[in-house]
């Protein structure tokens, strides 16, 4: 018995932001390697610049698990770039504070950010690039802006190492 496969009517908006999603976070992997950091932690020391920030809060923003976070410390602070300090408003907390080194690295980092970004834009026609980043704003702070709990977790796609 042959079976058809049935017609698809929407365009496959999951796989188009999936393949998207993969390719760029591997642009911006090698991107990162010319300082010697990755996006992630280059995420974590943008954030912890910005204000004082416990790894707990830190792990929110950046979408991080626990053990994630805490390996990511753990890189940051060998590399000297950044370290752990008790919170000037909780004694109890610990915050992650940017050595001189990291921010010199957020400064670099950003550079490197806004080039793998506007690269990305580049390969669209002028008229494209402002409609397609209000487009994901609007969906990522919309519709697409909370996930939806499942009874099945949702994994991310599996990171190859080299």
């Amino acid at each position: 018995m042959t079976t058809s496969v049935p017609t698809r009517t929407v365009a496959d908006l999951s796989h188009l932001f999936t393949h998207a999603g993969h390719v760029l976070a591997t642009q911006m992997t090698a991107a990162f390697a010319e300082i010697g950091i990755t996006p992630r932690a280059y995420c974590v020391l943008f954030h912890a610049l910005e204000t004082e920030r416990t790894q707990i809060q830190l792990a929110e923003i950046s979408d991080m698990d626990k053990t994630t976070m805490v390996v990511t410390v753990d890189d940051l602070e060998k590399a000297g770039l950044a370290e752990r300090r008790p919170s000037s408003t909780d004694r109890r907390a610990r915050i992650i504070a940017v050595t001189p080194a990291g921010e010199r690295a957020v400064a670099e980092g950003a550079k490197i950010a806004d080039r793998v970004h506007r690269d990305v834009l580049e390969a669209l026609p002028e008229e494209q690039r402002e409609v397609l980043v209000d487009a994901l704003t609007r969906l990522v702070e919309g519709h697409l802006a909370t996930p939806v709990e499942s009874d099945r977790q949702v994994r991310r796609a599996r990171q190859r190492k080299n």
